[in-house]
């Protein structure tokens, strides 16, 4: 008698030992790998945007966004949400990270989420830093010239 109440014991930790250690791979897991997730998430906080272009980095702890306009914007997985926020022209400010993969990012308009971002390949990081560059650039418009001019004022009657 007294081995089958051992054995129940027994069993009782073992499997609660596997649901503790499933729960914590799970949650280490988790981020923003499935790009599909980070669409919907998107696409949740900004939903007038279209997304045209993503890039995870290494850790699937962030993604970058390229919307339809050349604008961009930012995710970050922070444990039980996600922060989202679009990246205003002229707002953030990109260097290299020293690794050749990656970014350091300081985002003016949200401090919190400055930080060195490592992608997978240097590509990727280039990538990003060109959307993130397409925000310094100023669109001109096909009635505007270099620096600005209006064509249609410049034209002779």
């Amino acid at each position: 008698m007294g081995i089958i109440v051992w054995c129940i014991l027994f069993a009782i930790v073992v499997f609660f030992a596997f649901f503790a250690t499933r729960m914590a791979s799970q949650n280490k897991e988790d981020g923003l790998h499935d790009t599909g997730l980070a669409i919907l998430e998107f696409g949740r906080a900004f939903p007038t945007e279209a997304i045209r272009q993503l890039q995870t980095t290494a850790n699937g702890q962030a993604v970058f966004v390229r919307l339809h306009d050349d604008k961009a914007g930012f995710m970050r997985s922070l444990r039980n949400h996600f922060a989202v926020h679009l990246i205003e022209p002229g707002r953030a400010r990109a260097k290299d990270s020293g690794t050749g993969r990656g970014l350091t990012v300081e985002f003016l308009d949200a401090p919190h989420h400055n930080g060195t971002f490592e992608f997978a390949t240097p590509a990727e990081a280039a990538e990003v830093s060109l959307w993130l560059l397409g925000n310094y650039v100023e669109k001109t418009s096909p009635q505007r010239g270099e620096g600005g001019h209006d064509r249609l004022s410049e034209a002779k009657p």
